[in-house]
């Protein structure tokens, strides 16, 4: 297969608001404001809008203000093809609140994008002009490429020296990105710094030693997208286990899976809600922390205990039970699924824990291209 090229995903961009009166917010062809402080990140996915306000810092940046709300956007389309009417007023109202937090910091350097649920469906050109006539706010929708680039670039920081093999895998709620790495050509010390000049097409002339992009992959199936095929997983152990088998089989076309399953010098990072609830779970966090969760190295064998306490619990634990939440109980089963085939697949004893992702990977590239960062990872 060739590199960057999506698998069953639309990866055209699809240009928004267009004729559409009104303030106008993240509009990418405005660069108004290019030397403001602060930057604005939006992801607008299946499940959730999230959204960070952030003032570059040295080689990173310090997050001043955050959103974050289930909005269940693609709620009902696996069996539509739409965007509901319901969901959609509901997201309407999430971004509304992150409008005020915009104009309330001042900030005017942004990158407001959504992805799969949009990508996806049939009205989302006139959800995008809709949250434009009422909010000002300009959303981008992106493609799976972009998505996968940004998630690996925010995880940066994460890459040991010792890596060599990088897989890093993106569960969002509508698909799931898999991107795997070469990094043995780039010098230790300089291995996270070549991630961060990381291109999509995917490998791009440049300067310096360059990580390679053996191969990428878009899986139309995230947490919200798996769980509506698989509705009645609840404690069946091997109607799980098929859920997890299913995944598996939509990654044929991604080369890696037919390679070998390698050892040293290999790290998998993990980057979405089901990967810390996993790590909190295993910390044993009644109360989340972030400070303890990202960066964790977890063992295949830790990651299997907790899905199969998960099991034991069924759906009334997993409901009551502190660790996961109950923005989160509903879905973790689907992601567990989707952990577990990755984990049998690449089985590891360094799976890095990233509480981070798009957001984090906008903030970076924004702050990246203005040139406010310092030289470093």
């Amino acid at each position: 297969m060739t590199p960057g090229r999506p698998h069953g995903a639309d990866a055209t961009p699809v240009p928004v608001g267009q004729g559409d009166s009104g303030p106008r917010f993240g509009d990418p062809s405005d660069p108004a404001g290019r030397g403001s402080a602060l930057y604005a990140a939006l992801d607008l996915g299946t499940n959730s809008c999230r959204m960070l306000i952030a003032q570059p810092r040295g080689a990173q940046f310090t997050v001043t203000d955050s959103f974050s709300k289930t909005v269940q956007l693609g709620a009902g389309l696996e069996a539509s093809g739409r965007l509901s009417r319901t969901s959609m007023a509901r997201t309407i109202q999430a971004l509304r609140i992150c409008q005020k937090k915009i104009e309330k910091s001042g900030v005017t350097r942004m990158r407001l994008v959504a992805t799969e649920a949009c990508r996806r469906a049939r009205n989302a050109r006139d959800f995008i002009r809709q949250v434009r006539r009422e909010t000002g706010m300009a959303l981008e929708i992106i493609s799976p490429e972009e998505e996968a680039r940004l998630a690996v670039v925010s995880c940066a920081p994460l890459v040991s020296a010792e890596t060599e093999q990088l897989l890093v895998v993106d569960i969002g709620g509508g698909s799931t990105e898999l991107v795997w790495i070469d990094l043995s050509g780039v010098p230790p010390w300089e291995r996270a710094r070549a991630i961060m000049r990381l291109r999509m097409g995917f490998n791009q002339p440049g300067t310096g030693p360059q990580a390679r992009v053996v191969d990428w992959i878009s899986v139309k199936l995230g947490v919200a997208t798996l769980k509506d095929q698989f509705q009645d997983v609840e404690d069946d152990a091997a109607r799980f286990a098929l859920m997890s088998w299913f995944f598996e089989e939509n990654l044929s076309s991604f080369s890696p899976y037919h390679a070998q399953s390698r050892r040293e010098g290999f790290q998998i990072i993990g980057t979405s809600g089901t990967v810390t609830t996993v790590a909190a779970s295993w910390l044993g966090l009644r109360r989340y922390d972030r400070a303890k969760v990202d960066g964790l190295q977890m063992t295949s064998g830790q990651i299997d205990t907790v899905i199969r306490d998960y099991l034991a619990l069924g759906p009334e634990g997993r409901r009551s039970d502190p660790r996961i939440g109950r923005d989160r109980h509903t879905l973790i089963m689907s992601g567990a699924a989707i952990l577990q085939a990755l984990m049998r697949i690449w089985p590891t004893d360094r799976l890095s824990v990233a509480d981070r992702g798009l957001r984090e990977g906008l903030l970076y590239a924004q702050m990246s291209a203005d040139g406010v960062l310092e030289e470093g990872p």
